[in-house]
């Protein structure tokens, strides 16, 4: 089994619903621009590691599938399994290695209000993984490491999104949605 996820914690329902029905332009040439803004950075040092193309594909999908709209930025780090558990102890007093991390801009944290730039745009946070720990559940799993880094940031996403799994009902809203997620973006894991 996987290493345990994190996220802050979260008290309140999903900012982004899941979109019901799709999308149905109003005309066969609606154009619709897309300014999603997502920063790819990776660690040095990981031979194999997917493209920070592939990688924003995925993100892409996943925002464009949850409806976050056009004007949403996110981060994603893939990196070394010592700077994520570092990370998860520092900022989340969890001193123990783990996969992913969410850390979310719109969450209420300690008491201070995020301040957001006046761009107009949505800003959801950043998701971090630890690329060592993906490979060793992609090997557990007995599926490409691509499929497992596109599990990682749908949850992460996820975790920005709103979703969490500290309680039962909430867990499977998540993981279902995850599923839903993953059958999406599937055909891009080759």
């Amino acid at each position: 089994m996987g290493i345990k996820t994190h996220s802050k914690k979260r008290a309140r329902p999903p900012l982004i619903p899941p979109p019901v029905g799709g999308f149905a332009p109003q005309s066969p040439y609606a154009i619709i621009e897309v300014r999603m803004e997502i920063n790819i950075s990776i660690d040095k040092g990981f031979d194999g590691c997917p493209a920070k193309r592939w990688l924003e594909g995925i993100a892409r999908q996943v925002l464009e599938a949850q409806g976050a709209g056009a004007e949403v930025e996110v981060g994603l780090l893939i990196a070394t399994q010592e700077r994520v558990k570092e990370l998860n102890r520092d900022y989340l007093g969890e001193d123990a290695p783990t996969d992913v991390l969410a850390f979310s801009v719109r969450e209420e944290g300690d008491g201070l209000p995020f301040i957001h730039p006046p761009d107009g745009r949505l800003h959801l946070g950043e998701v971090i993984i630890a690329y060592p720990q993906a490979v060793i559940q992609a090997d557990e799993h007995r599926h490409p490491v691509k499929k497992e880094l596109a599990i990682l940031i749908i949850h992460g996403l996820l975790h920005l999104l709103g979703y969490d799994h500290d309680e039962p009902d909430s867990e499977r809203r998540m993981r279902a949605r995850e599923a839903e997620l993953l059958s999406y973006v599937e055909g891009g894991l080759k």
